[in-house]
């Protein structure tokens, strides 16, 4: 288990820093309190609205008229955190058709559900295909967790709340015969015991007479959103605080069973240890912020990614979250030795909800209260040798013919992007300050330039096509 001495050591970088790098651009809008964006192995986004609803946002842009998928007449539209909170596309998804949601039903339960997209590269999944997987009473309105996620394993990952009130009253979280607070693994490709699903034979507590087998991990508050690592496979999860406390979670997917400490602990600080086991046989976060005293008001920690996009070289391996009231976007780095965290500048007016990974691995971030959709991007791709002012780009906007001229070495790459991050131009083993290039073969729009001179240096800024 993690030294709870060591786990925790943060440097909060300058905030003119990280402002200065971390920037969004407005991708897609008009959305009703959008708290979820997946994408389901091609150029689409997925986007969730919490009152049953998700829609389809193309590579450009625009929203498809008719919902992909349309529950609201099952899912509950009463109660700030309940609602429709989950969706999980599977693996095989582009063959199958096999989509998986977590909601909350009329009833005011979690249902877990499977529906169905025929073809499955079409624009709908029919609402009449639902099959379903789980149902969990909740006690209460609140800590409904409700994010999901495939496991390179294959397996089904669930993220469920404590159930609810303040403080985990009876200590769910804890408990190992309940499946509140907890990361739950289901084999959804199988069926045992009378239920649409199997338990993987490798889960921790199968055959523990004491134990839920479909839990994985416990001791949550309310796991509002996780991820893996796209490229090392690890499991991040941001656990809302009670009081005071948000944090970060950050364990190899191959660590299985672990206690995550609530109610016994907010963070890294006790809380309820009254008939607690060990601290010694917990796992601690990686990292946490306190809502009073880490510079703006915060409240409510929204869990990300971590960036394996092509485009944003600076954010590379660093995981991105935000917090739902300061309006901030978080950046978490490890050093050799420490973790490193610091935020953005403030986007008011969003309320950060969820993160998405499109998927070439450019990360967006949906604002409940906006109804918008951003593009996450590095504002300040530069570095002191070579910075916007030694390099010029013109004419830009660009009809046919691109000028790319450097002040410092030679430009030796030039690649072109879209939005998404798709590949649109490459020219490599170029020389010489200045090139042109031909854009009379792309398409008109926004797109990304990314340029690297002979010292390996990168810069990426907007290129216009009219």
């Amino acid at each position: 288990m993690k030294n709870l001495t060591l786990l925790f050591t943060l440097l909060l970088l300058p905030s003119l820093i990280i402002s200065q790098v971390i920037d969004i651009e407005l991708f897609a809008s008009g959305f009703n309190s959008p708290i979820g964006i997946k994408n389901a192995g091609d150029d689409r986004l997925f986007v969730v609205e919490q009152d049953g609803i998700i829609k389809i946002v193309n590579p450009d842009g625009s929203v498809n008229g008719t919902p992909y998928l349309n529950i609201d007449d099952r899912v509950i539209n009463s109660g700030n955190e309940r609602g429709l909170l989950g969706l999980a596309f599977h693996p095989n998804y582009l063959s199958n058709g096999y989509v998986f949601v977590n909601y909350i039903n009329n009833s005011g339960n979690t249902v877990v559900s499977r529906f169905v997209a025929n073809p499955p590269n079409g624009n709908t999944a029919d609402p009449n295909t639902e099959v379903n997987l789980l149902t969990i009473s909740q006690p209460y309105s609140n800590h409904n967790g409700g994010d999901m996620a495939f496991g390179s394993d294959g397996y089904l990952y669930i993220a469920t709340g404590d159930g609810g009130s303040g403080g985990d009253p009876e200590n769910r979280s804890q408990n190992l015969t309940t499946l509140l607070g907890k990361m739950l693994r289901i084999d959804v490709n199988n069926a045992q015991g009378g239920n649409n699903y199997a338990i993987p034979n490798d889960n921790p507590f199968v055959g523990n007479a004491s134990a839920l087998d479909e839990i994985w991990a416990y001791g949550l508050r309310n796991p509002w959103r996780f991820s893996f690592d796209s490229q090392t496979n690890d499991l991040w999860i941001a656990d809302v605080g009670q009081f005071d406390i948000e944090e970060i979670n950050s364990v190899a997917i191959t660590e299985d069973g672990l206690n995550y400490g609530w109610r016994c602990y907010e963070g890294n600080s006790v809380y309820n240890n009254s008939g607690c086991p060990s601290m010694s046989t917990m796992t601690f976060p990686v990292a946490q912020y306190t809502h009073s005293s880490s510079g703006a008001f915060k409240c409510s920690i929204t869990g990300g990614y971590v960036y394996r996009g092509s485009i944003y070289s600076n954010l590379t391996g660093k995981y991105l979250f935000a917090d739902y009231c300061s309006d901030e976007i978080g950046v978490l780095s490890y050093n050799g030795s420490t973790w490193e965290m610091a935020f953005s500048q403030q986007f008011s007016g969003n309320g950060w909800t969820s993160f998405g990974e499109a998927f070439n691995g450019e990360l967006y971030i949906s604002g409940r209260d906006s109804g918008n959709i951003y593009h996450i991007i590095d504002s300040n791709l530069s570095i002191e040798e070579f910075n916007r002012n030694k390099i010029k780009l013109y004419p830009n906007p660009t009809e046919s013919n691109l000028t790319v001229s450097v002040s410092t070495g030679e430009i030796k790459d030039v690649t072109i992007f879209d939005l998404q991050g798709k590949q649109i131009k490459s020219l490599t083993e170029l020389s010489g300050k200045t090139i042109n290039i031909s854009t009379h073969d792309i398409a008109r729009g926004i797109y990304m330039i990314k340029i690297t001179n002979s010292n390996s240096n990168s810069i990426t800024k907007k290129l216009v096509v009219n």
